[in-house]
């Protein structure tokens, strides 16, 4: 009896099995866009609270938030303790009380609107969430245009609202259900902008509310254009500007107002009945400073002249021991036509917003010479005006480049700084730092060096069509904006000032040495000569010469910097007081871990335009690191001692054949995130502490994976035809059985087999095989590394591919019958060129190829206006010479030259807006190959670039592509547009012709 139980409950767990394994299914193309991703995850500062995105490929995402760690469910992932549907930017206040985001309109709604024709101003806008993180409560405001707060207190929320929005917005509660939604409008503080409202007039300026967190009180403006707030949050600023109607009524004063918090009363700080526009509204870090521009100038002026304005708020306090003079309150004009600091018919850049050091002694800004303003001929029609550029070999930059760089030359500013510090001999001087020749000046807003570091590559202009990189560095005053050259000519990457300005340092890839200037002892240091490792890229093999592994950064008070090798870290003393030492003891060598210094800061702002930031290393805690596995390729979290306390000593605290990567650390906790993921493994995000004990998985990213049939991925190794060992890898289908024969697809670009254990998504192809929805329909995906020689590209591609095909032909599981190429751009132009070597391949598919060496060499890159020839003679084409120089090996490398040879159906995707392989090129070979009666098609994508940016057409491609393939690689049916074609008249009328004809 118990054998008979036993043999049932058997058969029950046996059929129960094959339903799980029958009952999947392959992915299709309407599985595409309800793939999600996790992002954009935010710590609160005290670590007890965690938002993120899960946001599909298309659709509506959703905001969630956690608690940190304590709402694990059993056997699964946490919940979120709240859930906001289209949820996007998500921000904790310092506190750690409110989190604050916004929600995106519905993108059934937004469709709705373009369906419609709707003007910009006339789509569905976002609102605005405000969560108490104790309660619940969701407070919702409407037509959201900004919001922003004090970054380190305060308890003040402002929010700018669209005010020329005909309709408010409505929509239903979101979880959790102590929603609020409030459609209240800002009062109009005058009846004449009411009236102006009423009459659809469009109104200057945004609605501003300001919304205390603490106690729900709210204040509103109208005709708002700038707002900002002290990081303390105490203070908040805003300009007014006005219509003319309003302003000959004087029912508003444009200029700039404070909000009293205390008094929750607004106060004028400046206005000038002249001024139409406001821009650049800044404040310092204590709220007791402030700037903005200002122009008399209307919007659709064709010049704009701006000036920029400086008030204090309260009178500066200097250091202890220290004497500060008197200084006026009154708001003072540092940047006009009329400056002296200036040359002549210069004035403030209304490009470039102004912004103050951190301890507030400095107030950085751009200036520009005021342009002509524009002579219109009038009397000419417009189809009679003529039009032409005028291309001289004088030029530094050739005329498409300046076309591509109009907008950033028009807006192009020199950086000037005012010195603001109490005390100053200097105070209230302002220094034109940047110029004409020496254009490019970076500053640190949490230091202020005296010296600045300035880079200038306009000698070099011209030769940068064929042998980019050049540059000179210099050392910029910023007391008396004299310039020193430090380094002419340099070949150089990496390129940097150390956090206090002690010292420049750069990567010389000349002789491949990290070199320093010491702006104390006024001399150039080589750090790392006579050491025993390598700096450069030692994989590097394009004829230009190899770049560095970069820097972890500068230990404090510029004591040490912290350099990459291949594997280690080395820790060097610019002075040359103490040996280098590396500080991983040579355990990343000998173990083959690349090791790097992952950044827990938060709070470090992102680099932007204008200024960087090198934030200094404490070398008294402990380090965390990521690792790379060169062997097998997986990842993993490192934990090391204090550098202060000697050599790093290394613990693993987290290691798989997986992904990690996104590491982030709350501010005031213990509190970490990160992100792991493989092939098989959706990326997900978890939660630990500084032990890296019990992580919690907050999120399970697509759980219709599961019902999906998936596959596997291994490392697999052979011998090229050079004898060369090679690595790649193979992407099997679920339920693989090596005594089957598949079709197989080869993939390629450069090298790949770093992402072994890389997440792959199923989504549209914009220009390549998607590998999850190629295995899921049957097929093996092959992706094989290819290392490169001089002059030899397409060789050198065939050496390395057809041998790895051969190796898994030999393995018994591969139909060599039907085997399939594909590549895009670089991997585009291989295809092209080894179906002219072999017949091996049954059919191919080259995005975007380069044909022709010859006729490319001299074209140019539209993307960016540069001529191509320096990608041939010192990047990723590899000839290594001239067109003059190295005929032969241009033509021998040219699939277009060897067409006749081709037997391979090949499809081609090559659109008319591409701007790095220009589209002729495939023109180039789809004739050649029409002309000898081949079979070739074309896809092109009207008005889009190298790789599909539109997601309709994506989706287009991966139709056409796929149906290419499996008819050739698994007999399937043929669709008409391979048949018969697509004519412009059935083009117009919107016929796709996938379906299939009569084959």
């Amino acid at each position: 009896m118990a054998c008979r139980t036993f043999f049932t409950i058997f058969c029950i767990f046996a059929t129960h099995l094959l339903f799980a394994q029958t009952s999947k299914r392959p992915l299709v193309h309407a599985d595409y866009d309800r793939w999600q991703s996790v992002r954009s995850e935010k710590i609160s500062d005290d670590g007890q609270w965690i938002a993120y995105q899960i946001d599909p490929q298309e659709g509506d995402g959703m905001l969630h938030v956690s608690r940190a760690g304590k709402t694990q469910s059993a056997g699964g992932p946490a919940r979120p303790s709240y859930s906001f549907q289209r949820g996007y930017q998500a921000q904790f206040t310092p506190d750690s009380k409110f989190l604050v985001a916004k929600l995106k309109a519905p993108l059934a709604d937004t469709r709705k609107a373009k369906l419609k024709k709707k003007k910009a101003d006339e789509m569905p806008k976002d609102s605005l969430l405000v969560l108490n993180l104790a309660t619940g409560a969701a407070t919702k405001l409407p037509n959201l245009k900004s919001f922003t707060f004090g970054k380190e207190g305060g308890t003040w929320l402002a929010i700018l609202q669209d005010a020329n929005v005909p309709k408010l917005l409505t929509e239903a509660r979101a979880t959790p259900k102590k929603d609020t939604l409030t459609p209240t409008q800002p009062a109009s503080t005058t009846a004449a902008t009411a009236s102006s409202a009423r009459k659809g007039k469009k109104l200057k300026g945004d609605d501003l509310i300001l919304l205390n967190l603490a106690d729900g009180t709210r204040k509103s403006f109208r005709n708002v254009s700038n707002v900002v707030i002290s990081d303390n949050g105490r203070t908040i600023f805003y300009s007014k500007e006005v219509s003319d109607s309003l302003r000959k009524s004087a029912a508003v004063v444009p200029g700039v107002y404070r909000f009293d918090t205390d008094k929750q009363a607004e106060v004028l700080v400046d206005t000038n009945s002249r001024m139409k526009q406001y821009k650049g509204l800044v404040v310092d870090k204590a709220g007791q400073q402030l700037a903005w521009m200002a122009s008399a100038d209307s919007t659709g002026a064709d010049v704009r002249v701006f000036s920029l304005y400086y008030k204090p708020l309260q009178a500066p306090v200097a250091a202890k021991g220290k004497r500060t003079r008197p200084v006026s309150s009154e708001t003072r004009v540092l940047a006009d036509t009329v400056s002296k600091a200036l040359p002549k018919g210069w004035s403030a850049n209304e490009f470039r917003e102004p912004k103050f050091s951190d301890d507030g002694t400095r107030l950085y800004f751009s200036t520009a010479p005021i342009p002509p303003r524009a002579r219109k001929d009038t009397l000419t029609p417009d189809d009679e005006k003529v039009k032409m550029d005028v291309w001289s070999w004088t030029d530094n930059r050739l005329q498409p480049m300046q076309q591509r760089r109009l907008k950033e030359e028009k807006e192009r500013g020199f950086l000037t700084v005012c010195d603001l510090a109490p005390g100053s001999p200097t105070y209230g001087k302002v220094t034109l730092l940047a110029n004409r020749e020496v254009p490019t000046v970076t500053f640190d807003p949490k230091a202020n060096a005296r010296y600045l570091l300035g880079l200038s590559d306009l000698p070099y202009q011209v030769q940068a069509s064929w042998d980019p990189g050049h540059t000179d560095l210099y050392l910029i005053d910023t007391q008396t904006g004299e310039k020193k050259k430090i380094a002419n000519d340099l070949m150089a990457s990496n390129i940097k000032l150390s956090p206090l300005g002690q010292y420049a340092i750069w990567f010389d890839e000349r002789d491949s040495l990290w070199r320093a200037w010491s702006v104390p002892a006024g001399k150039r240091l080589d750090l790392t000569r006579g050491l025993p490792a390598k700096f450069f890229d030692e994989e590097h093999d394009t004829p230009n010469l190899p770049g560095s592994y970069g820097t972890a950064g500068w230990t404090k008070d510029d004591r040490y910097v912290w350099l990459y090798d291949r594997y280690d870290i080395w820790q060097i003393d610019p002075t040359g007081q103490q040996k280098p030492v590396n500080l991983t003891k040579g355990w990343g060598r000998k173990n083959r871990v690349r090791l790097r210094v992952a950044d827990l800061d938060e709070s470090r702002e992102s680099r932007t335009q204008g200024f960087s930031e090198e934030q200094s290393i404490d070398p008294s805690k402990e380090l965390y690191l990521t690792g790379f596995w060169e062997d097998d390729k997986h990842t993993g979290i490192l934990k090391g001692t204090a550098p202060a306390k000697g050599d790093i000593a290394l613990s693993t605290v987290a290691s798989s054949n997986h992904r990690y990567f996104g590491l982030n650390k709350a501010k005031n906790a213990s509190t970490i995130t990160y992100y792991r993921g493989n092939f098989q493994e959706p990326i997900n995000l978890y939660v630990t502490d500084t032990t890296f004990q019990a992580p919690v998985q907050l999120t399970r990213a697509n759980p219709q994976q599961d019902s999906i049939r998936w596959g596997s991925v291994e490392l697999v190794k052979w011998i090229g035809t050079n004898g060369v060992q090679l690595e790649g890898l193979l992407y099997k289908p679920e339920g693989f059985d090596p005594a089957k024969k598949y079709p197989m697809l080869v993939y390629y670009y450069e090298r790949n087999t770093e992402t072994l254990n890389d997440y792959r998504a199923p989504a549209p192809s914009r220009s390549t095989i998607n590998i999850p929805y190629c295995i899921s329909n049957g097929y093996l995906v092959f992706v094989p590394d290819i290392i490169y020689t001089t002059g030899q590209p397409g060789p050198n591609a065939y050496d390395c591919i057809v041998p790895g095909v051969l190796s898994l032909i030999n393995r018994g599981f591969v139909d060599r019958e039907r085997i399939g190429l594909q590549g895009q751009s670089w991997g585009g132009y291989q295809t092209a060129y080894i179906v002219t070597r072999t017949n091996m391949f049954r059919a191919a598919m080259a995005g975007a190829p380069v044909a022709n060496m010859t006729s490319a060499y001299g074209g140019i890159r539209w993307e960016t206006g540069i001529v191509r020839q320096f990608q041939y003679e010192k990047t990723q084409s590899r000839i290594g010479g001239t067109l003059w120089d190295k005929p032969m090996n241009y033509i021998e490398n040219s699939p277009l030259f060897f067409a006749n040879r081709v037997q391979t159906p090949l499809l081609m995707m090559h659109n008319d807006a591409d701007g790095a392989v220009p589209w002729y090129q495939g023109i180039e070979m789809f004739t050649a190959l029409r002309r000898l009666n081949k079979p070739v098609w074309m896809l092109v994508y009207n008005g889009e670039g190298h790789n599909l940016t539109q997601r309709h057409n994506a989706k287009d491609l991966s139709i056409r592509m796929y149906q290419f393939f499996d008819h050739y690689l698994k007999d399937g049916p043929v669709p008409v547009w391979m048949k018969e074609g697509r004519t412009a008249v059935e083009k117009d009328r919107g016929e796709m012709k996938y379906e299939i004809g009569d084959n």
